[in-house]
């Protein structure tokens, strides 16, 4: 997991999340991922698409690149809203989250942690590098 988020926390700047609408892919770009209790964290807000699609089907695809190297993630995104402690680190961690409407008493603030993740970082040339799981 260690490499995983150091790959999209230290390594990249925007990272790709692809989720299910309706019966059509969907690709958005995503910020910066927070660890917390030994969980890779993504925030967004409940009135976007990607919370409802992600509620319709919390099956993702988490891409990146770096320059040099991909990687990819197939996994589920598993909503922890209620956690007021992940919601604290977040905040904590981005000094224009309080800014963006992200705050304890703002109810569309949700976060998620990455879960069941399979993950391969590859080549440009598509050679496996790393694999694992977690």
């Amino acid at each position: 997991m260690k490499e995983t988020f150091d790959f999209l926390k230290k390594r990249t700047q925007v990272n790709y999340v692809a989720t299910i609408n309706g019966n059509k892919p969907s690709c958005r770009p995503f910020g910066d991922p927070v660890l917390f209790d030994n969980k890779i964290y993504v925030l967004t807000n409940k009135q976007k698409n990607i919370s409802k699609q992600i509620e319709m089907n919390n099956n993702v695809c988490i891409v990146a690149y770096d320059g040099e190297n991909w990687i990819r993630i197939n996994c589920l995104l598993i909503d922890d809203s209620n956690n007021i402690d992940a919601k604290k680190t977040i905040i904590n961690e981005f000094d224009w989250a309080e800014d963006a409407g992200y705050t304890l008493d703002n109810p569309d603030f949700q976060v998620l942690y990455i879960a069941n993740a399979y993950v391969t970082i590859a080549d440009s040339d598509g050679n496996i590098i790393s694999s694992h799981n977690f």
